[in-house]
C-alpha cells in the first residue's frame, strides 16, 4: 500500500556508486525508490534483493521518454507521485584542458549537464503544483549530485569539472526559483569517492594510488548516501541547500 512508504524517491545512476548506495539507504529508511540505470541486469538484481520497495527503470537518463517513465513508475508502482528526485547520473573524464580526450567530451556533457538539466526541469514542473497549499506540512526535494571540482579547478579533471560548474549553476538557479514555492533544491558536492567512477573516467592506476595515499581513507558511496538522507529528512522548513563531503585528509580540490 502507498502509505507503507515514508517518501517516494527517484534516483538516477542507481546501478553503482553513490546512486546505488542512496537507493539502498532510502529503502532501509522506509522509502519507496524508482531507480534508473542502463544496466538492466543490475536493476533486476536490485529488485530481487530489495523487494517491492525498489522498482527499476532501465534506459538513458538523458532520454526524455525514460525520464517521463520514472515519474509515471513512481505513481504507478507506489500509488503516489515522487517527492524526492536525486539527479545523480553522470560520468567522469580525466585530464586537463590541454590534455583531456575531447572525443569523450560530448558524451560527458550530454550525461552530466543535459541529462541533469532535463531531469531537474521535469521534476520542477511536476512538483510545483503538488506543493501548492501543502507547504510546510510536507517536503519536496530535488537533490543534485555535483562535485568539489565544480567549485575548485582540479588538476586531475578540469574539463570534467567544467560540466560540474554548469550543474552547480543550474542547481542554484533552480533553488532560487523553487525555494519560495516550498520546494528544496540541494546541491551535494562529494570529494574523492572510491567507486567505478575512476575506471569510467579513465584515471590511471597511478592517479588512483595517489588519491588513496594522499587523501585516504577515501569516501564510499555509503558516505554520500548518508549525507543525502540527512538532507531530505530535515523538517520541511529547513533547507540544506549545499553540502560538501570530503575525505578528512583531502585538502584540495
Amino acid at each position: 500500500m502507498p502509505d507503507d512508504y515514508a517518501r517516494i524517491a527517484i534516483v538516477t545512476g542507481a546501478t553503482s556508486g553513490i546512486g546505488e548506495a542512496t537507493a539502498r539507504k532510502f529503502v532501509t529508511a522506509g522509502f519507496g525508490v524508482v531507480g534508473n540505470g542502463r544496466n538492466r541486469k543490475k536493476l533486476a538484481s536490485l529488485e530481487k534483493e530489495l523487494g517491492p520497495a525498489f522498482h527499476g527503470v532501465a534506459g538513458d537518463a538523458v532520454d526524455d521518454v525514460v525520464l517521463e517513465q520514472l515519474f509515471a513508475s513512481a505513481a504507478g508502482h507506489f500509488g503516489r507521485p515522487a517527492d524526492i528526485v536525486v539527479a545523480n547520473a553522470g560520468r567522469g573524464l580525466s585530464g586537463s584542458v590541454k590534455d583531456a580526450d575531447l572525443s569523450q567530451f560530448e558524451d560527458v556533457f550530454r550525461i552530466n549537464v543535459t541529462g541533469a538539466l532535463r531531469l531537474m526541469q521535469k521534476a520542477a514542473q511536476k512538483m510545483v503544483a503538488g506543493q501548492e497549499g501543502v507547504f510546510p506540512k510536507a517536503a519536496l526535494d530535488i537533490v543534485v549530485v555535483g562535485s568539489v571540482v565544480g567549485r575548485h579547478i582540479s588538476p586531475f579533471g578540469a574539463v570534467y569539472g567544467a560540466t560540474k560548474f554548469a550543474v552547480h549553476a543550474l542547481a542554484e538557479g533552480l533553488r532560487r526559483e523553487l525555494g519560495p514555492k516550498g520546494i528544496r533544491v540541494s546541491l551535494v558536492e562529494p570529494g574523492v569517492v572510491l567507486s567505478g567512477f575512476q575506471a569510467v573516467a579513465r584515471h590511471s592506476a597511478e592517479t588512483v594510488k595517489f588519491f588513496k595515499d594522499t587523501f585516504g581513507p577515501l569516501l564510499t558511496g555509503n558516505d554520500l548516501a548518508e549525507a543525502i538522507h540527512f538532507v531530505v529528512t530535515q523538517p520541511p522548513h529547513v533547507h540544506v541547500s549545499n553540502i560538501t563531503v570530503r575525505p578528512t585528509r583531502q585538502d584540495y580540490p
